[in-house]
């Protein structure tokens, strides 16, 4: 079994913001490698997100932004698991950035029904002659 030091833990948590005991464990469980430890990581964390896949996400916001005198609108629901989050200002930021993102993209169907097959067409053959 590698010895696993300190700054091996420091380099693996700086690379992928894991938290350092989940650094540590890694790097255990693949004997020091850390390319192998960042893709345990990544199927670790794949893992978790999984099964909080069938949580319900009952809380959240509704977040509008208005641009251009009132030309441009968006409203946008970003929903998460807990009151506490929806009340917290980074979450209400992420909200507030997503409407901004969505009115610079400039979207012109909100629904996927909406979008005429024509469009749909075009927009498949040019994917297929990119390169």
């Amino acid at each position: 079994m590698a010895e696993i030091s300190a700054s091996m833990v420091k380099e693996l948590r700086e690379r992928t913001g894991a938290g350092m005991m989940d650094c540590k464990k890694a790097l255990a469980e693949v004997n020091g490698d850390m390319n192998k430890a960042i893709e345990f990581l990544r199927e670790k964390g794949l893992a978790a997100a999984a099964k909080k896949a069938g949580r319900i996400a009952a809380e959240g916001i509704v977040e509008s932004y208005i641009h251009g005198g009132g030309r441009i609108g968006v409203l946008v629901e970003v929903n998460c698991e807990t009151d506490f989050v929806a009340k917290n200002e980074d979450f209400r930021g992420l909200a507030r950035d997503i409407a901004m993102q969505i009115a610079a993209a400039k979207p012109e169907y909100v629904r996927k029904e909406e979008v005429p097959s024509e469009a749909i067409e075009k927009e498949r053959e040019i994917l297929r002659l990119r390169p």
